[in-house]
C-alpha cells in the first residue's frame, strides 16, 4: 500500500542482510515505530526529561505567590501541546494530500490557529470536530481532557500562568500512552477514508 501523506511506494519489508564486526547477519525489516518522524522522537524524549526534572530545579517559581503560582512541571504540558499540534497537522496534511500544494499551504496558512484547525478546518475534511471525533471512536475521556488542556493552556498563555497546575499535568501524564492511541486511531481512520 502506498504512502498515504506522500504517495510514495510501499516499503520493503524483506529480510536484509548487514555486516557488523565483518560478520554477516541477516535481520527483519525494521520501522520507526507510529510516530513516523524523527520530531516525534525528539518531543516525546523531550517530554520524558521534563517529567523526570528534579522539582527542586523549579525553585524559580517560590517567589510567586501560591494562588497564581503555575505547576513546577508546567513546561510539560506547554510542551505537549506544541507536539499535539504538529499531530494535527499531519493528519490535515493527510486529508488534503492530493490537493496541490498551494492549496495545501493556503488552506494550513488561513487556518493557522490549532482552534481553527481542531474546529473549522477538521470540519470541512471530516463533517464533525476533532474532540467529537475522538468520542466517536471511544475515547470521550481524551476528548475532554485534551479540550481542557487547550483550555488552560490558552489560559497559561494570557496571563493566568496557574491554569496548568499539578493536576493538569498529572493527568495528561497519567493519559499520555491513551492520547497517543486515540490519536493513532483517528489518524489511521481518516487515512484509510
Amino acid at each position: 500500500m502506498p504512502c498515504p501523506a506522500c504517495g510514495s511506494g510501499p516499503l520493503d519489508t524483506s529480510p536484509q542482510t548487514i555486516t557488523v564486526d565483518g560478520r554477516e547477519f541477516t535481520v527483519g525489516a525494521a520501522f520507526m515505530g507510529p510516530e513516523g518522524r524523527v520530531e516525534d522522537y525528539i518531543y516525546l524524549q523531550m517530554l520524558q526529561r521534563e517529567w523526570e526534572r528534579p522539582v527542586a530545579q523549579f525553585q524559580t517559581f517560590a517567589h510567586v505567590a501560591d494562588a497564581e503560582r503555575p505547576s513546577a512541571r508546567a513546561a510539560l504540558v506547554l510542551l505537549f501541546w506544541g507536539y499535539f499540534e504538529t499531530l494535527i497537522e499531519r493528519l490535515h496534511r493527510v486529508a488534503m494530500r492530493k490537493l496541490p500544494q498551494r492549496v495545501l499551504e493556503d488552506a494550513l496558512r488561513r487556518y493557522s490557529g490549532i482552534g481553527h484547525r481542531l474546529y473549522e478546518l477538521y470540519k470541512i475534511f471530516y463533517g464533525t470536530n476533532y474532540f467529537d471525533d475522538l468520542r466517536a471512536h471511544g475515547f470521550a475521556g481524551i476528548a475532554d481532557l485534551l479540550k481542557d488542556i487547550h483550555r488552560r493552556r490558552n489560559k497559561f498563555s494570557h496571563g493566568t500562568p496557574q491554569a496548568i497546575n499539578d493536576a493538569t499535568v498529572n493527568a495528561l501524564v497519567a493519559n499520555l500512552k491513551a492520547e497517543h492511541e486515540a490519536w493513532i486511531a483517528v489518524y489511521n481512520d481518516r487515512v484509510r477514508a
